[in-house]
């Protein structure tokens, strides 16, 4: 067995094994931990109220698993605010969090600021877009984190389904991670490319690790925080859980591109920092895949060789000119 599929296997959990939430509220406070729940919101008023709602009932009443819970919104125009304090979240904006420091657009933004104003040791990042919200976007990323105290950082994965127009497309979604990070963590991060969805905005880490953490304010922040996570405390350290599914809206090709501006930027600075822009002419050849398989997921290589011919003018001019 290769050494990612030993990774992938031993630090790959599903949700239902942490769906004990007594057994979880258990180990919160044995450990004398807190947790948070930060949502980052832009415009999100058509879902953010039943994010929040969910999370306050079940996590918070029903069983006080969650210390806190809070909005952090980049200055919406629609009800955003509005919908996430009624549904009993705790909202801030995030230019009046640290204004000194004066404020950006994006979300690496408003998880930076977060940290100022949270209270937990273990903090919980979901998007404001989940359509199908669950508990469990919330107890499989907490829950790994306090059964093995090994692990500082834990990614969510899941069935993406993508609407074409009237059709529903499974396992489509994930575009830019299949075209652009994973086939870049491959060659020069290669342990990365075993996180199922390196890009997922459903996420939990032990609040000491982030702190340690640049973040950049947009879209790349997920990936630089795998980079430097990785450089940090190790392939181990790291993990990730199994979400089942996720329902959020698509986005459009354009949105795509300029995410895909914002991944490079936060990416390409890290290249150069960890010397990997030196080893550019010997290039990985193997890409990481990760395959949906009847027992679970499984980690496959493919090479993906590439062979650049030399320009015919400069191979019919070596020619040797025959009468």
């Amino acid at each position: 067995m290769s050494d990612a599929q030993t990774w992938f296997d031993h630090n790959s959990f599903h949700h239902r094994d942490f769906a004990d939430l007594e057994e979880l509220c258990a180990l919160r406070d044995a450990q004398g931990l807190k947790i948070s729940v930060v949502i980052p919101t832009l415009n999100e008023e058509r879902t953010i109220a039943d994010v929040v709602r969910i999370v306050r009932t079940v996590l918070q009443e029903r069983h006080p698993l969650v210390h806190e819970l809070l909005v952090i919104d980049s200055g919406s125009t629609d009800q955003t605010r509005q919908r996430a304090t009624e549904a009993g979240a705790k909202v801030h904006l995030a230019s009046e969090i640290l204004p000194e420091l004066g404020d950006h657009p994006g979300k690496g933004e408003n998880l930076w600021k977060a940290l100022a104003v949270i209270e937990g040791d273990l903090v919980c990042f979901i998007d404001a877009d989940i359509q199908n919200m669950h508990p469990r976007f919330v107890c499989g990323l907490i829950g790994p984190l306090l059964k093995h105290p090994e692990i500082s950082y834990i990614k969510g994965f899941y069935e993406r389904p993508m609407s074409s127009g009237t059709r529903i497309l499974p396992n489509e979604g994930g575009r830019i991670t299949e075209l652009l990070v994973r086939p870049l963590f491959s060659i020069f991060y290669p342990e990365l490319a075993r996180f199922c969805q390196p890009l997922a905005g459903e996420y939990a880490a032990r609040r000491e690790l982030l702190e340690q953490l640049a973040f950049p304010n947009g879209y790349g922040v997920e990936s630089a925080h795998l980079i430097d996570c990785l450089n940090l405390i190790g392939i181990d350290a790291l993990a990730q859980c199994d979400l089942d599914e996720r329902i959020h809206r698509n986005r459009s090709l354009q949105d795509l591109s300029i995410t895909s501006h914002e991944i490079l930027q936060a990416i390409l600075p890290r290249l150069e920092r960890d010397g990997h822009c030196a080893q550019l002419g010997a290039l990985a050849e193997n890409l990481f895949r990760v395959e949906s398989t009847s027992g679970g997921y499984e980690i496959t290589e493919k090479q993906v060789k590439v062979v650049e011919r030399p320009s015919m003018k400069s191979i019919l001019s070596a020619r040797p000119i025959v009468d």
